[in-house]
This record gives C-alpha cells, sequence and structure tokens, in this order.
C-alpha cells in the first residue's frame, strides 16, 4: 500500500448540521417546495451525486427548478462551511498526520467544485494531502475521479476509505480495495476492511 485515498462526508467529517441550515435558509425562497429538510433527508442523500440528491430531496419539482435549487443551496453551504466548517471525527487531524508521514493522501467526494476547498479552507487540513477530484470540477463518477487520481499520481497500490453502498461500487470500478467507515452514514455489505472509528485506520 502506498496511498489512502479518503471520501469526505461520513469518513473524514460531519457537516450535516451546518449544510441543514444553510439549505433550509435558501429553500424558504421558494414557495413550491412545502417543507424544511431533516438532519434524515440530508443523511439519506450522503454519497449521491448532485442530480441524483435533487430528485431525492425535491421529486415533486421539475429537473430544471430541482437543479437551480440544489445549485443555489450549495453555493450558499460553501460560503457557511468556510466560516464553521463541520465536525471533524474524533482524532481526525492526529491519524493524518501519523498517516501522511507513511503514505500519499488523496481526497475524491461526489461533491461540488468548491466544497473540499471549504473543508480544507476551515479546518486547515490541506497540507496532508496531496490532491483531490470531485464531479464539480470533472463532470465524472467517483470511480473514475479515484482512477484519475490514481492514473495523475502514478500510485501503485492504493485503497479508498468510504461510507456507503456507492463508494463501494466506486472503489470496485478503480479495482482498488475498500475500506468501510462503518461510524458513517451508509449501510455497506461488503468490504475488504472496517473501520468502526478513525482511530482504526492506524492498525490496519
Amino acid at each position: 500500500m502506498d496511498s489512502i485515498i479518503f471520501d469526505l462526508d461520513g469518513t473524514i467529517w460531519d457537516p450535516i448540521d451546518t449544510v441543514l441550515f444553510a439549505w433550509n435558509r435558501c429553500i424558504k425562497n421558494y414557495s413550491e417546495i412545502k417543507r424544511e429538510l431533516t438532519r434524515t433527508d440530508l443523511e439519506d442523500t450522503m454519497g449521491l451525486q448532485l442530480q441524483d440528491l435533487s430528485k431525492q430531496l425535491f421529486p415533486y419539482l421539475d429537473e430544471e427548478l430541482r437543479m437551480k435549487v440544489v445549485t443555489e443551496c450549495c453555493d450558499l453551504e460553501m460560503g457557511y462551511l468556510q466560516k464553521q466548517g463541520g465536525k471533524l471525527y474524533p482524532n481526525v487531524e492526529y491519524v493524518l498526520s501519523v498517516l501522511s508521514k507513511k503514505y500519499k493522501l488523496f481526497i475524491v467526494s461526489n461533491c461540488q467544485d468548491g466544497y473540499i476547498e471549504s473543508f480544507y479552507e476551515y479546518h486547515n487540513l490541506e497540507k496532508y494531502f496531496f490532491d483531490y477530484e470531485n464531479p464539480g470540477r470533472t463532470g465524472l463518477t467517483k470511480g473514475e475521479n479515484i482512477k484519475l487520481i490514481i492514473n495523475r499520481n502514478n500510485l501503485i497500490s492504493p485503497i479508498y476509505v468510504g461510507d456507503t453502498e456507492g463508494d463501494l461500487n466506486a472503489a470496485r470500478y478503480a479495482g482498488i480495495p475498500f475500506v468501510y467507515a462503518k461510524y458513517g452514514f451508509g449501510q455497506v455489505g461488503e468490504y475488504d476492511k472496517v473501520i468502526t472509528k478513525f482511530d482504526d485506520l492506524l492498525n490496519i
């Protein structure tokens, strides 16, 4: 193993409380939306790309309006994340500092352009990562973005750490081992290794 590629939401941090506040503030501007979102609503969309996320949250809106709403919500959320951040899982920075001395670390997340940068900016963790990618920049799936990171950085033996079935499928698509972050948002039935807390990565 020469490198570790991480998912972000549900793996390194929990941003939902900040994101939920921003999204509910944004959707108040739309009379077509019948109710505020809940934390459970957002937890159930973790790992989805924006188009699928919009269908799940607002299935009663037409596609054009759905995408307009989620785009505006995402733009607003990044401002809040830059100022308030999310909740890092326990000992994240310590674990990253230890791992980064032995492995190259990366992030591949199904998020919009600017989201990972907001995470970096508030929590000051960019120094531990070599590179990152997301569909907001490339238009590619998570599996394709993992392969892009592998090829761009000449990785020989990476693993992927994530918390959802989509993360598992992306790792399988890229042909690399999958480590399931069981403490995150998703339920995964198949994995190569499992961690119940972020610190467990030090023992793999």
